[in-house]
């Protein structure tokens, strides 16, 4: 073999050789890029996966921040009452009330004795239901406050007793002191043990029974009423009368007998009997007592027309 092919035969085998490294190199660098690529999608994906989690934890929390806080022991539809008496007690009578409402404090204040006495035999239940339409009608937030104080005073096993407080001592409709938790604070340091109860100034502070009250405020206003107080025994609307018969302290009594007659008396109690006051609530040293009407004197109670337009106590025309 002459030295010319050897020397053209060399040459192919490193042209070969050189062919087979640079392939080598090409596949290195695609496998090379494949796998970035596939690093990259992971990445890409575990930050998708990142994003729609931290979102998804974001929307949970706003959630849980928007949920309704009821206060312990509420019952009825969608818990949105605040039970008072033996749970068995053969009659009910069910209040929709809002703490600024004169006609509620009149109510109150007129029938507290009676009401308490036949909770107290164990003839009656009351399920009171919080109303917000003062706030609505007169501007302001007192109607607001003052529900979720009561709320916060539930948890603590205090109810009774502040609500009647709240009533003993309400503001001139047109005064919205029940605005400031200061004064709502202040009131509570008469009642045995609520102030100092765990957890009680802060519920009222934080407003922490906000959006239940709100709840329970938007279904009186949806629920087919004309205004406050609200009463019914029994399902039956009794204010301001029952049938012909107007109410009085003395009415309501005979009213609640002749509906339990035959029926025992409920023993089965929410609350310890003590929480529902013997007597009436405690009052500021500069106010006077609300005065309760004798049994069988026909109680007038203003502010509960039900005129379509609007009044306080009584909600707007749709």
């Amino acid at each position: 073999m002459s030295e010319k092919n050897r020397e053209a035969k060399r040459s192919a085998r490193e042209r070969l050789q050189q062919e087979r490294v640079a392939d080598a190199a090409r596949e290195k660098r695609r496998r090379t890029l494949i796998m970035a690529a596939a690093v990259a999608g992971v990445l890409g994906m575990v930050g998708v996966v990142g994003v729609i989690a931290a979102n998804v934890k974001k929307d949970r929390g706003a959630e849980a921040a928007a949920a309704v806080s009821a206060p312990s022991g509420v019952s009825g539809k969608d818990d949105l009452a605040i039970p008072v008496g033996a749970t068995d007690a053969p009659s009910t009578l069910t209040v929709y009330e809002d703490f600024r409402c004169p006609a509620c404090a009149q109510f109150e204040n007129g029938f507290r004795s009676v009401i308490h006495e036949l909770e107290r035999a164990g003839e009656l239940k009351v399920e009171y239901h919080l109303a917000t339409i003062i706030d609505g009608n007169m501007g302001g937030t007192g109607s607001l406050r003052a529900a979720n104080a009561a709320a916060c005073a539930q948890d603590a096993g205090k109810f009774p007793a502040y609500h009647d407080l709240l009533y003993a001592n309400q503001p001139m409709e047109t005064d919205d002191a029940y605005a400031q938790n200061s004064k709502l604070l202040e009131l509570a340091g008469k009642v045995d043990g609520l102030e100092s109860a765990p957890g009680f100034r802060q519920c009222v502070e934080k407003g922490e029974h906000d959006r239940w009250v709100g709840k329970a405020a938007e279904a009186f206003r949806t629920g087919g009423f004309s205004g406050t107080p609200t009463v019914l025994l029994n399902g039956e609307a009794v204010f301001p009368k029952k049938g012909a018969e107007d109410i009085t302290p003395g009415n309501l009594k005979k009213w609640v007998q002749e509906a339990n007659k035959g029926k025992k008396p409920g023993t089965a109690t929410p609350t310890a009997p003590s929480s529902i006051p013997a007597d009436g609530p405690q009052r500021g040293p500069d106010e006077a007592p609300a005065s309760e009407p004798a049994s069988g004197a026909v109680t007038s109670v203003p502010g509960a027309a039900t005129e379509p337009q609007a009044q306080p106590g009584t909600l707007p025309a749709a």
